[in-house]
């Protein structure tokens, strides 16, 4: 037996201190930094992807990675990880890759090192095929490295708008984000905030006081209400990180690995051909009386369970994923609880990201609409109405998704053909016999079409009384869409679910080819 040459570490020396190289790199070289992160009200690096993904399930990349900038101190201080902590593990069994910012590390800035990781992850999520979503909880560039740190930046970005319609990304901010770092959760697929903790801006409140005078916080300017219901950054907004974190397990749970395979589907128990009779209810026959549609939702999908897309921004128009017969589905749907439905610039704009996204990953769209036209004024005119609503029209008529319309009650206008009409390529057009689809509203119209003899009229409001009924019997009852091909069927609303159902159904072999282009020019 050969004796070790002495001097010569053992394998037992080299795994001792490995399992010490090991602890470094997850404890960081200052336990107080831990304590300081739990006194803030958040988790570390470590323990929000230990909640993210499934137990025991996390596999690390580089994490005895250090940088080799030189000068600033920065060759004294060498931690393991570089401040960023990479991997790839399980969200129910199906693989999910990560990387987190370790704000005890350089306040989790990035450097040369810290972006090459980052890069790394990114290329390794794209190749496999399977969801990328960062925990973002940082400092921004590390000003120490210089431009080499901006270069970090760029090259996320990049791969970012490479992956992008290729696998979901997901961002999470759990701290700060500012400057340039900001870009890069713009160009993800959907970003959650947690109160309090997490912000995001180009320039912080002291540049915005000393360029503008105004005075802000951190929150006021950029805190995750303000992103979830004002500038629509964010599309979800939470009280904790655990709650938050969870919930980004349930919309991974919900969307497919990449472009090329379907969303995962579940058995929920709820039998296909149930019928809705709530739905009789629920929505008023009088077209001016309003009700939540989130409830007609509920009563349509399985186990009236549905995931709801920027709930606080543009309201009047309710994005959801969902489940029929346990198959993942889109739903866009005008809210009459928010501005009576209408569309506006905010709405348009979510749902044209919404219908992009799911005709991105395979998800099948469902739309109820009930719709009384674009929302009118000077400033929805001079904000871009046109250019901006133009957008939701664009990702309909560009969608190869299976698409499938229902008009619950008021169909108006422009509004009308926005909202997948059978015109803009609906592969299939259902209303309820409480539709009304025309180019206004009765009353409107009989005002054009007979204003000169309304007001010649010796009793004006009878003879207007008359024309509306007029015009709403000749052009406006259930029917009219139908005999004319505009609507495949009329339906009973009891019926919606095992329709929709057995509609989604035999779409699901659909196949449609856009012609050879590089890429559209969507309006902007």
């Amino acid at each position: 037996m050969t004796s070790v040459e002495e001097g010569v570490p053992d394998i037992q020396d080299r795994l001792d201190e490995l399992r010490e190289l090991k602890r470094q790199a997850r404890e960081g070289l200052d336990p107080s930094a831990t304590e300081r992160q739990h006194a803030k009200g958040k988790l570390t690096a470590y323990e929000r992807i230990e909640l993210l993904l499934d137990e025991d399930s996390f596999n690390e990349v580089e994490p005895l990675r250090r940088h080799r900038a030189q000068g600033f101190g920065l060759e004294a201080k060498k931690p393991y990880t570089d401040g960023v902590i990479t991997g790839w593990g399980t969200v129910e069994g199906r693989t999910v890759f990560v990387y987190a910012h370790d704000f005890r590390i350089f306040g989790g800035a990035l450097g040369e090192a810290h972006a090459t990781k980052i890069h790394k992850i990114m290329d390794m999520a794209l190749s496999a095929g399977a969801p990328l979503v960062s925990l973002n909880d940082g400092a921004g560039a590390r000003i120490q490295e210089g431009v080499t740190a901006l270069a970090g930046y760029g090259g996320i970005f990049q791969r970012n708008t490479k992956a992008s319609g290729v696998i979901p990304q997901i961002s999470v901010m759990l701290g700060p984000c500012a400057g340039g770092a900001a870009y890069s959760p713009a160009l993800t697929d959907f970003v959650f905030m947690v109160r309090e903790t997490s912000q995001m801006f180009i320039t912080g409140p002291d540049v915005v006081k000393a360029v503008t005078g105004e005075e802000i916080t951190q929150n006021g300017l950029g805190g995750a209400d303000v992103h979830a219901g004002t500038s629509g950054v964010a599309h979800f907004a939470y009280d904790d990180e655990e709650s938050c974190l969870q919930e980004v397990r349930f919309l991974l749970s919900l969307l497919p690995a990449n472009n090329r395979e379907l969303a995962p589907v579940e058995d929920s128990g709820d039998p296909a051909e149930r019928l809705t009779e709530a739905l009789l209810t629920l929505v008023p026959a009088d077209s001016g009386r309003s009700y939540d549609i989130r409830a007609v939702i509920e009563e349509i999908v399985d186990g009236g369970e549905h995931f709801e897309v920027h709930p606080a921004w543009g309201a009047n128009l309710v994005c959801a994923l969902a489940r029929l017969d346990g198959h993942v589905v889109g739903i866009v749907a005008n809210q009459p609880t928010v501005m009576a439905g209408v569309l506006d610039i905010e709405s348009s704009e979510k749902g044209a990201r919404f219908v992009q996204f799911c005709d991105a990953f395979n998800i099948p769209l469902v739309t109820l609409v009930d719709v009384p036209g674009f929302l009118p004024g000077v400033d929805q005119e001079h904000s871009g109405i046109i250019r901006r609503g133009a957008k939701l029209l664009y990702a309909y008529c560009n969608a190869t998704v299976p698409r499938v319309s229902l008009v619950l009650r008021k169909a108006y206008g422009g509004a009308y053909i926005v909202m997948d009409s059978r015109s803009i390529g609906a592969d299939l057009a259902l209303a309820w016999p409480t539709n009304e689809i025309a180019v206004m509203g009765a009353e409107g119209a009989a005002n054009v079409i007979f204003r000169r003899e309304i007001n010649a009229s010796d009793d004006p409001e009878s003879v207007r009384r008359q024309r509306i009924k007029e015009y709403r019997t000749e052009l406006m009852h259930p029917y009219y869409g139908a005999e004319r091909g505009l609507i495949d069927d009329v339906i009973d609303p009891r019926d919606t679910r095992r329709v929709l159902i057995r509609s989604l159904a035999m779409l699901r072999a659909k196949h449609a080819d856009l012609p050879s282009r590089k890429h559209g020019n969507p309006p902007q």
